[in-house]
């Protein structure tokens, strides 16, 4: 048989059925009697008979805090672009006009029309036309709702097409089924809710071309941002209009030859979107004829030419603007905290933010927003042709970790045909972390010396304690991670020529070889784990000193890591520098404060976790050593505000200046900000060697940094940062290493190791051989960092021995046996006891010199000499 008389048979077969469906709906009775017995009915027996209406796929908003307290919306992302609303948010004219334009006996049947349903089986099954889905509102509803929830419940792309293939299904058996089970859902629907609660689902399922869905949605696209309360008769017959063949009648297609600008009517004559207007107008005569309008409004509304203003929807993180790269850290968190690991080939989060309906409440403060990117973009170029230009800016809120402020260089695209020809374009947010943005990470130079001040005092050191803070080449470093000493040969210049010896002036003056010689001290290991405990950690996701580099190789954290040259994210940094501004509490940061579901529930965003860095005390002397890089000859001196607010910062400037920072907080906000080259390579450009518009190169971190703080400080203030104790400034004794009997280079090693600055003192007369070491000065204990003069033997001397309990005779002999002579004053007898004598015993001497002696005269009886006392015959005296 022919396709056609096949069709005919189901379209005969499938009218009959709908009566029956019809009947059984008003007549429960006759569905259970003979009807049963017949073949052409027992298929309904196995026809689900309720539909589950599931949550409609939404757009997801993404909102920022004006200084007025308001919300102002950043972007929206959607599978579907649909904002479901409630029935007295729709015009009375939309209503109507779906009613008169696509089922004028809605209030009168029972969900099925049966002489709109046959119309649509025979032009689906019989002619082959379009689908048309159902004739009554209630079937087109369905059909729309098995829609929604198949693609929904899918999880992957593959499944979602799967879902919305089986629901749209018309060829053959298959496409009956489906039929039939719309009606039969259709008949369910009708008994379980009213006539307006189906309408107002219709209405906010609807589909009005492309990915424009629901009436309030399409009311804005098309007609200027409207509400669709506010529609007029001509609006809202033109968009029920587009229901009935979406892509038929849409209107943002202006270049449409038969439903465009320039397009004609069925008779000839120019008539902007003539597809629409035909259908408008037809629907407007429905309208009148079922008297919902009156003839005067009929008329004005078909004289009124179809004008769309069409405004684009907030499609992603590029409709932003300056604060798109934010946007995209907030896309990514959501992408990645609700995705679930155990399912890749599912997509949770992504299908979360592209249909859940949520309204995503951050946490950027756009005041202060806006300071960052003005900032950024007066100092900083997005394209110099001279190198890859980069910058950027990130304020996190000390105690919460919120993220306030994130600024870029660039303009925000994920248009890979734009980003390749354009510099000034990129999706890549060179603020976060490589899963939030794709970056790989910055070198933060200098400013990670602040771990090694927390290690330092960590470990008991004080602010004051001396060391030696020059200039040399360190060969070894105790405690490597893997439980071995680094040896090897590392000799970092410093930026000037400034030498500190302790915490304070090596913070202010940032000197390398200071903080070299501090770590020396310290182990390695546990500078890294110190600055693990503020947060930090590798851009690319792994723990310091761990994984691989760009050419694959092993990353260990080796002395170098000590100034800073692991990449790691900006955003990292502000929150570790707040969590040392807010007593060493360090915040993890967040971008997210509140997520609002549509139902109207509120979603668990990802939360900071707030842990004790540091102990408050060292925090504090900390801060004290920070705050003194914005005082006189500090490298944060440009950095100032001028507002009286305190801060403590840290400058970093990584070698060739081919990375500068600037980071600081007050006890309210604290902000990172970054310049440099963002590729490596050979093309890379020493900052102080170019210069900007705004300044020299090299400078406008300062530049930047001081102009967002001075909104942050007028914004919010800050307190005064709490004192250090006085244990912070203890000067400590250590002991001098016993360098006597070692060669001269051997003593240096050793006095340096313990942190003393090494002095030749130069030779002296001993017995040692020549070259050996004699002795130091000062010996036993002496300040850190102090300078020790070590005395080497010229291998002509000797040694003055001891002559106490001598008497004339036995300390000359011993003199003798010396190579020294001996001088006594006045008449010596040869029993005369030694009273004292100089040099002291152990002195160096050259052989030949003179040890002057003085005796105290023996007689026998006196009781001066050896064993004399007060016994008979003594002075009672």
């Amino acid at each position: 048989m022919s396709d056609v008389g096949t069709g005919i048979l189901g379209f005969v077969g499938m009218s009959a059925l709908a009566g029956v469906l019809v009947t059984a709906a008003v007549t429960p009775a006759l569905a259970v009697t003979g009807m049963a017995a017949n073949n052409g009915i027992s298929m309904f027996e196995n026809l689900p008979g309720y539909l589950e209406i599931g949550e409609l796929s939404e757009k997801t908003d993404i909102y920022a805090t004006q200084p007025d307290g308001s919300q102002a919306h950043l972007a929206s992302f959607f599978d579907e672009n649909r904002e479901e609303v409630a029935w007295e948010a729709i015009s009375q004219y939309v209503k109507d006009a779906a009613i008169a334009g696509e089922d004028p006996r809605f209030y009168e049947h029972g969900g099925i029309d049966i002489q709109g349903t046959s119309r649509a089986v025979l032009n689906e099954f019989v002619i082959g036309g379009d689908t048309q889905g159902g004739s009554s509102i209630t079937q087109q509803y369905v059909k729309n709702v098995i829609i929604n929830n198949g693609v929904r419940e899918a999880q992957t792309e593959e499944e979602k097409d799967a879902a919305y293939a089986a629901a749209t299904e018309s060829d053959g058996s298959a496409g009956i089924e489906r039929k039939l089970k719309e009606m039969r859902y259709a008949i369910a629907l009708e008994k379980k809710f009213s006539k307006d609660e189906i309408l107002l689902g219709y209405l906010n399922i609807a589909a009005f071309g492309g990915r424009v869905y629901g009436i309030e949605t399409a009311a804005q696209y098309y007609f200027g941002g409207k509400h669709a309360a506010d529609l007029t008769l001509a609006e809202a017959a033109s968009l029920i209009a587009i229901v009935n063949h979406p892509e038929k009648f849409r209107l943002d297609y202006p270049e449409s030859e038969t439903n465009g600008v320039n397009s004609v009517n069925d008779a000839g004559e120019p008539t902007p979107y003539a597809a629409n207007k035909e259908r408008r107008d037809y629907i407007l005569e429905q309208m009148l004829k079922e008297k919902k309008i009156t003839q005067e409004e009929h008329d004005a509304a078909v004289a009124t030419p179809v004008a769309p203003v069409i405004v684009e929807p907030s499609t992603g993180c590029q409709t932003a603007a300056g604060s798109a790269f934010f946007c995209d850290y907030v896309k990514n968190i959501i992408l990645n905290h609700y995705d679930d690991p155990a399912t890749e080939d599912i997509q949770e989060g992504a299908n979360l933010l592209r249909s859940g309906g949520l309204q995503v409440f951050t946490t950027l403060d756009l005041e202060l927003q806006d300071r960052a990117q003005t900032a950024i973009a007066e100092n900083v170029p997005f394209v110099d042709p001279r190198f890859d230009v980069g910058s950027v800016a990130v304020t996190v809120q000390p105690g919460t970790g919120r993220v306030l402020a994130m600024a870029q260089n660039k303009n925000y695209s994920e248009d890979p045909d734009v980003t390749s020809v354009d510099p000034s374009y990129t999706a890549i947010n060179l603020s976060t972390d490589r899963a939030y943005g794709g970056s790989s990470g910055l070198q933060p130079g200098s400013t990670f010396k602040v771990f090694t001040l927390a290690e330092w005092l960590n470990e008991g050191h004080s602010l004051r304690e001396s060391f030696n803070g020059g200039r040399r080449t360190f060969t070894s470093f105790k405690g490597m991670c893997d439980g071995s000493t680094w040896s090897g040969s590392y000799n970092p210049r410093n930026d000037d020529g400034r030498i500190a010896n302790n915490a304070v002036d090596a913070t202010k003056w940032s000197v390398n070889t200071s903080f070299m010689a501090m770590a020396q001290q310290l182990e390695l290991c546990g500078i890294r784990d110190t600055a693990a405990a503020f947060g930090v950690h590798r851009a690319d996701g792994a723990a310091l000193g761990e994984g691989v580099d760009s050419e694959g190789n092993p990353i260990t954290f080796g002395p170098s890591a000590v100034l800073g040259t692991e990449e790691i994210a900006p955003v990292t940094m502000a929150a570790a520098f707040a969590g040392i501004a807010n007593n060493g509490l360090t915040c993890t940061p967040i971008a997210i404060d509140k997520i609002v579901t549509p139902s109207g529930e509120e979603l668990a965003p990802p939360q900071a976790t707030c842990s004790q860095s540091v102990t408050p005390e060292v925090a504090h002397a900390m801060e004290y050593a920070m705050q003194e890089t914005f005082r006189g000859g500090g490298t944060a001196v440009a950095s100032n505000t001028g507002t009286g607010v305190p801060h403590i910062g840290k400058t970093g400037t990584t070698d060739d200046a081919h990375d500068t920072w600037m980071i600081g907080s007050s006890t309210t906000a604290a902000t990172a900000v970054w310049v440099g080259n963002i590729t490596g390579g050979n093309d890379r450009q020493n900052l102080r060697d170019v210069s900007f518009d705004s300044g020299e190169a090299s400078t406008a971190r300062h530049r930047i940094w001081s102009s967002i703080m001075e909104v942050a400080d007028n914004k919010w203030g800050g307190a005064e940062f709490t004192e250090p104790d006085a244990s912070a400034f203890k000067q400590t004794l250590v002991d001098v290493p016993q360098v006597s009997g070692l060669s001269l280079d051997a003593a240096k090693q050793a006095i340096e190791d313990a942190g003393f600055v090494f002095e030749d003192g130069g030779q002296q007369d001993s017995n040692l051989p020549g070259g050996t070491v004699v002795g130091s000065d000062p010996s036993g204990q002496a300040a850190r960092g102090s300078t020790i003069r070590v005395f080497t033997s010229n291998g002509q001397g000797t040694t003055v021995p001891d002559l106490t309990g001598m008497n004339a005779q036995q300390a000359k002999g011993a003199l003798d046996q010396a190579g020294l002579r001996m001088k006594s004053p006045g008449n010596v007898g040869p029993l005369d006891v030694v009273e004292s004598q100089d040099p002291a015993p152990g002195t160096p001497l050259k052989r030949g010199g003179d040890v002057t002696v003085t005796f105290v005269t023996n007689v026998p009886g006196n009781g001066t000499g050896p064993g004399a006392g007060n016994g008979p015959g003594g002075d009672e005296d």
